[in-house]
């Protein structure tokens, strides 16, 4: 089953446009690989507001919220997860509004994990654009972790995350990303606001060790048992046909953790050669980011008892055999 993928044609950076009753969006200008078109910062309600994901540090950004929320009254910052393109502007907007950071809870760190992957290169392009935002005051265009992010409030599942007149959000634990993802439902339009657990112009990278594919298989469910009319991600459009999408990313990742696991069996033991394998007609600029993912499905096969390792950890560099 392919996935129904949802391009977004016009980013309109720097404006806030209306994508739907009492639904505003800023898109940071913030492109990347992982990024799509950039950031979109979406301002919920009128005069009394709440904002998810405010973004980058970016000046252009931040300005652009500024006009956007002339007029508003923040009451609460919502933040899906700590990745360096959610996450860190919620600081200034913090002391910029007075409203309260709201969240699952900081990135969580793993004291035990040895990381064996070598840092990823930028190529040529990426150079130059880091380079220009740099000169510019901007955000690099890429995705590291926040971990300066802690929240003022932290929401568990089902619990109210914030609300206003004619909107209430819920909190929606969907780990898999990351352990502390968060979406947010708009419970008056069925909406679900689903940062980078869903996005219609890309899967979503599990990186290990705070990436799990179990646990992101798990969350997918979650959302498809919500039944949402439309799915609002960070990046890109909007999805409008939610069920044959999450069974499309269901039944993906299904059969990737299949052909990582007959990639074994047939005698590749090393990530990079399943990802070769695996990832034909993919842009080899991908290639380290699919790894990772490839070493989510091994981390979950050998929990499965399908797939054993050599060495004290699953990893990157880790030889793999069937069990």
């Amino acid at each position: 089953m392919s996935i129904p993928y949802v391009l977004l044609d016009d980013p309109h950076y720097g404006e806030a446009v209306e994508v739907a009753p009492l639904i505003r969006r800023v898109i940071a200008k913030n492109p990347s690989k992982f990024t799509y078109h950039g950031t979109g910062t979406y301002i919920i309600g009128r005069g009394e507001v709440a904002v998810i994901d405010p973004g980058p540090i970016s000046d252009s950004h931040r300005e652009a919220l500024v006009a956007a929320l002339e007029g508003e009254r923040v009451t609460a910052i919502l933040i899906t997860h700590c990745h360096s393109d959610h996450s860190p502007l919620a600081a200034w907007l913090r002391e910029y509004s007075g409203a309260p950071t709201i969240a699952f809870g900081p990135h969580a760190i793993s004291q035990g994990w040895v990381e064996d992957d070598t840092p990823e290169e930028p190529d040529e392009q990426e150079k130059a654009a880091a380079e220009a935002a740099e000169a510019a005051g901007e955000a690099k265009v890429e995705e590291t972790l926040d971990y300066a992010f802690d929240p003022d409030v932290r929401v568990a599942d089902g619990e109210i995350a914030a609300s206003g007149n004619g909107w209430t959000i819920r909190a929606i634990h969907t780990p898999g990303h990351t352990s502390n993802h968060m979406c947010f439902w708009l419970e008056e339009q069925r909406a679900l606001f689903t940062g980078d657990h869903m996005m219609g112009w890309s899967t979503t990278v599990i990186t290990p060790p705070d990436g799990n594919m179990r646990d992101y298989l798990t969350s997918l469910q979650r959302v498809k048992d919500l039944d949402p009319a439309v799915l609002w991600p960070t990046h890109g459009a909007p999805v409008t046909e939610g069920k044959t999408f999450l069974d499309a990313f269901v039944q993906h990742r299904l059969d990737r953790e299949a052909g990582v696991l007959a990639a074994v069996r047939a005698g590749t033991t090393m990530i990079p050669d399943m990802v070769e394998q695996l990832y034909v007609g993919v842009d080899p600029k991908l290639y380290k980011a699919a790894g990772r993912s490839v070493l989510a499905h091994l981390i979950k096969l050998v929990e499965d008892g399908a797939v054993t390792f050599e060495g004290t950890q699953p990893g990157v560099t880790t030889p793999y055999r069937p069990a």
